[in-house]
C-alpha cells in the first residue's frame, strides 16, 4: 500500500476520507473517546500504517493534530503518549450523533429558513458562514435565502459570528405554489450525493473488502471514515421526494450491519496492537 499522505503533499492526494487526519480521528471515536488514557505513538503509527499511512506521515499528522489543539502529549519515560483533548471529543461526539443513518423517512414537512445580507467588505465572514450552512445541512434555493429540511440550532451555527443583525431565521413549510421536488433541485446537487453513496455501494458491497482493507481493523477505519464523510455532506432530504432508487437507502443498511460484525473482529486486534497509559490528574506536555 502506498503513503497516501505523502502523495497528498505532492498534491495527487487521496479522497477526503482517506487523508491521514480523517482516519486517525475515526480510530480515536472508535478507541479512544470516554477513555481516560494515552495511547503510544508507536501504536498509533502502526494504526495508519495498517491504512497505507507511511511513518513520516503519520509522525507529522500527530503533531498536526497536537498543534490544531486535537491531541495533548504524554510521557512515561522514554516513551511519547497522545490522548485527546476536550475539543477533540466534542468534536468526535458530536460526529457520533451523526454517524449512523442517512436516510430521512420521517420528514415532517417544515423547513428551516435562513436568509442573511452582509456587504461586500465582509467576504471572509460570507464564507464562513456559508461553510456552517452547508454543514448544517442548509442548501441555497435563491439568493441569499437557504434552507434545511431538519430543526437548525441558530444560535449555535453563528456562535462567534458578529452576523445577528445581518440574519433572518424561520421554521415553516411548503406553501403553493412551490413544488418540493423543485426546491430540492433547485437547492442541492442529488446526482452528486447519490454518485458518493453508489460509489461506497461498490467499495464495500461485495463477498470480499478492497485490497487496502486487509484486516478488519483497516476494513473498519476505511469503511467509516468513507460513510462520516458522506453523511456529512448528506442534508438528508425527504425520502419520499427523493428518486426511488435512492441508494443511500442500501448505503445505509450495509454501514449498519457491517459496523456491529467489524467492531467486534476488531478488538482484539487494537487489543493486541495498542500500548496504553492510565492517565492521572497532571498537565499534558505543550511541545
Amino acid at each position: 500500500m502506498g503513503d497516501h499522505g505523502d502523495a497528498e503533499a505532492t498534491g495527487a492526494g487521496p479522497a477526503p476520507w482517506r487523508r491521514p487526519q480523517a482516519l486517525m480521528l475515526t480510530f480515536c471515536a472508535h478507541y479512544m473517546l470516554g477513555r481516560d488514557e494515552a495511547i503510544y505513538s508507536g501504536s498509533l503509527i502502526e494504526v495508519l500504517r495498517r491504512v497505507g499511512i507511511g511513518e513520516h506521515a503519520a509522525r507529522s499528522t500527530l503533531s498536526r493534530m497536537t498543534a490544531r489543539g486535537l491531541l495533548e502529549r504524554h510521557r512515561s519515560g522514554k516513551r511519547v503518549y497522545f490522548a485527546l483533548t476536550d475539543q477533540a471529543a466534542a468534536v468526535l461526539e458530536e460526529g457520533g450523533r451523526r454517524l449512523g443513518r442517512a436516510v430521512n423517512r420521517d420528514w415532517d414537512g417544515t423547513w428551516t429558513l435562513l436568509g442573511f445580507s452582509l456587504p461586500e467588505t465582509r467576504r471572509a465572514e460570507r464564507h464562513l458562514l456559508r461553510s456552517r450552512l452547508t454543514w448544517a445541512g442548509f442548501g441555497l434555493l435563491q439568493n441569499g435565502l437557504w434552507i434545511a429540511p431538519h430543526a437548525v440550532d441558530v444560535n449555535r451555527l453563528l456562535d462567534g459570528l458578529d452576523v445577528i443583525g445581518h440574519v433572518k431565521a424561520f421554521r415553516a413549510s411548503t406553501l403553493r405554489p412551490s413544488q418540493i421536488d423543485d426546491m430540492i433541485a433547485d437547492a442541492w446537487d442529488i446526482r452528486e450525493i447519490a454518485r458518493g453513496y453508489r460509489d461506497f455501494l461498490r467499495r464495500w458491497d461485495g463477498p470480499e473488502p478492497p485490497p487496502e482493507a486487509a484486516d478488519p481493523l483497516s476494513h473498519q477505519l476505511l469503511m467509516a471514515a468513507e460513510w462520516l464523510l458522506l453523511i456529512r455532506q448528506d442534508p438528508r432530504l425527504p425520502l419520499r421526494h427523493l428518486p426511488a432508487d435512492w441508494p443511500a437507502v442500501r448505503a445505509e443498511q450495509l454501514f449498519l450491519h457491517r459496523r456491529e460484525t467489524l467492531q467486534r473482529q476488531a478488538r482484539p486486534v487494537v487489543d493486541a496492537l495498542l500500548h496504553r497509559l492510565p492517565l492521572r490528574p497532571g498537565p499534558a506536555l505543550t511541545h
